[in-house]
């Protein structure tokens, strides 16, 4: 499933609600007044597409964490994909809080890829699935992260999202999450297949209005009509909370071929172009 990169909001205000299902089929039926639905929701199931995320964070799960503390600016390292397909792309996302405002930088990647990059090899330009000089920065900008972190996978984090979009602009973004299910994840496997995950929010609906520039008059009447009230609806954290930190945290849980960024010097001597990334420290 080919995600279009451009349709990315890369800077924005986000707000989250987790409402029951029948709310949400009543937003539905508010909210296509308004947006057109996603392409990729077209003729699916609840209009919705699977996504896929696999976080990682470092042994002392210091991404987490921040999130825990309340830190005003922190970030999250994930991997985003949506299908098991050799062909598909795999996006290296980092998603940022500045006060109140969230931004993403991602670059994609063919899965092929996503092995030798982790090592610490700079992907060369057959690699990469967009042109775009900022796909590759966001690259280095994850790895460099991820080494000073020795951050490794953590977290398998996946969901059914409905998105509701303009035609013609990123101005505004709706999305319903369904069937938020969190798994503990060790290895840099990137499937889709889930052993036995955990309901994040339970049969929860997680509501997110995504907004650029001002709160839309729209979107205070929907709040207002539906008695929306604002919460925190982390997928990552609220997951690794309910699962327990000691099962993603558990030292036998990582094999020791999959730690490929726990050693600075294991990382330069493999990768000759290693200062390559440090502008980006």
């Amino acid at each position: 499933m080919a995600m279009e990169q451009d349709r990315l909001q890369k800077q924005r205000f986000e707000l989250k609600y987790i409402i029951p299902e029948a709310k949400a089929l009543a937003i539905r039926e508010f909210v296509r007044c308004y947006l057109d639905l996603d392409e990729y929701g077209v003729g699916k199931p609840n209009f919705s597409y699977p996504v896929h995320s696999l976080y990682l964070d470092s042994d002392q799960l210091a991404l987490y964490q921040t999130t825990i503390n309340g830190d005003k600016n922190r970030f999250k390292l994930r991997l985003r994909y949506y299908t098991d397909a050799e062909d598909a792309p795999v996006f290296f996302e980092i998603k940022k809080r500045t006060n109140n405002t969230i931004s993403k930088e991602r670059g994609a990647v063919k899965r092929s890829a996503v092995a030798m990059i982790l090592r610490g090899h700079i992907p060369d330009a057959a690699h990469l699935l967009s042109k775009s000089p900022k796909a590759l920065v966001a690259i280095q900008r994850f790895c460099q992260h991820t080494l000073d972190l020795r951050a490794t996978p953590k977290a398998h984090i996946a969901y059914l999202r409905e998105a509701w979009l303009p035609a013609h602009d990123n101005s505004v973004r709706v999305t319903l999450d369904r069937e938020v299910r969190c798994e503990a994840e060790p290895t840099f496997n990137l499937s889709t297949t889930m052993i036995k995950p955990v309901l994040v929010f339970g049969n929860e609906v997680v509501l997110e209005l995504k907004f650029t520039n001002r709160f839309p008059d729209w979107f205070r009447d929907l709040v207002r009509v539906f008695g929306l009230m604002q919460c925190g609806a982390a997928k990552y954290v609220d997951g690794v909370t309910l699962l327990g930190k000691e099962r993603v945290t558990r030292e036998h849980a990582r094999p020791e071929h999959e730690t490929a960024f726990l050693s600075r010097e294991g990382a330069a001597s493999r990768n000759p172009t290693r200062e390559a990334v440090r502008p980006f420290a």
